[in-house]
């Protein structure tokens, strides 16, 4: 059998700022033989997550940073070319969650795989959008279960039409909560209030106090943070928390470029002045009640109370460029890349 070629995107060098093309760097290689227990799939669609700006950095983090010369890690959704693994069979669909590759074909052992249905109800594709432990799982257990939303609490949303920002908030209106969304530009503060049913949103690019603003807009201030992004946001919501407000720290995207030691909150005092409590959220500590979540989110989407965005660029060529978006805020929604393969 003739060995497949395979291009991959790696690190070259590790980024200071928005990763470029000079950080990462496209090469052809060679697919190596199935061992017992592998899968060779052939990724049709590539999800891009903050997460893997830290990944790229040489940090203590949960997960062992991308070495220098390394495949960049990520989520993808494929499809099985060929298996040496009891589970699974060519032609399923399947999902690696942190553990495949911006790369067109990925070998992996099973065991780190996850079949995905394709049962005409959803696209395969939609498992990275809203059924994934990195988008779906992590605003449901991040908000349900370090968020602890009682109906009538006030919600702020940071990132608020990112993946995870635009599902956390329409579970907290579930839930019964007035939920206030955190973001960029006109358009997408429209986006949230007209079609996601925020109650408000907050343009924080043309605030001139954003402290100020969420204290107008917030009267009665806020019982549950979402923070996604850390920085002066996070700064501008702890100056406004509620007595015994909950503060779910699910990622810092505004960090994540800079150089150097980054500094915490500077309105830190305020998590004793409110009895706040703050909680770092790994959805990986919850795999095994997936199932469970996954259904209630399919039972929303059933329902109408819950939908979502995917936001597509085509090319394998076209990742770094699509990547730099997360940064600038032009995403709305999930940001996939959909690779020559896919199929669905």
């Amino acid at each position: 059998m003739t060995q497949l070629h395979n291009r991959q995107l790696y690190l070259h060098q590790r980024p200071v700022g928005v990763p470029t093309e000079e950080d990462i760097r496209m090469r052809t290689v060679l697919v190596p033989d199935l061992q017992e227990g592998e899968v060779l799939i052939e990724n049709h669609y590539l999800s891009l997550d903050p997460a893997i700006r830290d990944w790229m950095s040489d940090n203590d983090s949960y997960l062992e940073p991308i070495p220098l010369g390394g495949c960049i890690r990520s989520t993808t959704l494929g499809k099985v070319l060929k298996s040496n693994h009891s589970a699974f069979s060519e032609g399923d669909y399947v999902q690696g969650l942190a553990v495949n590759g911006w790369e067109e074909l990925t070998v992996n052992h099973g065991d780190l795989l996850t079949q995905v249905p394709n049962d005409g109800n959803y696209s395969p594709r939609n498992y990275l959008s809203i059924f994934s432990g990195a988008m779906g799982l992590t605003p449901y257990f991040g908000l349900l279960e370090l968020g602890q939303p009682v109906e009538g609490d006030t919600v702020l949303m940071s990132a608020a039409a990112g993946a995870v920002g635009s599902i956390a908030g329409q579970i907290a209106k579930i839930k019964g909560c007035r939920v206030v969304g955190l973001t960029g530009n006109a358009e997408k503060a429209s986006w949230l209030t007209d079609t996601l049913g925020f109650d408000a949103a907050i343009n924080y690019k043309t605030c001139d106090n954003l402290a100020d603003e969420i204290a107008r807009v917030c009267p009665e201030r806020v019982d549950i943070f979402y923070d996604n992004v850390g920085g002066d946001m996070l700064d501008a919501a702890l100056l406004n928390l509620n007595d015994h407000a909950r503060v779910v720290f699910c990622g810092a995207i505004s960090t994540y470029n800079s150089s150097g030691s980054v500094p915490g909150p500077y309105n830190y005092w305020q998590i004793l002045a409110r009895s706040a409590t703050v909680k770092g959220l790994l959805t990986t500590n919850y795999v095994d009640r997936f199932d469970d979540a996954i259904a209630e989110i399919k039972t929303w989407l059933e329902q109408g109370k819950l939908i979502f965005n995917e936001d597509i660029v085509e090319g394998l060529e076209n990742t770094v460029e699509a990547y730099s978006r997360l940064f600038s805020g032009a995403n709305k929604g999930k940001l996939l890349v959909k690779l020559a393969a896919a199929d669905c």
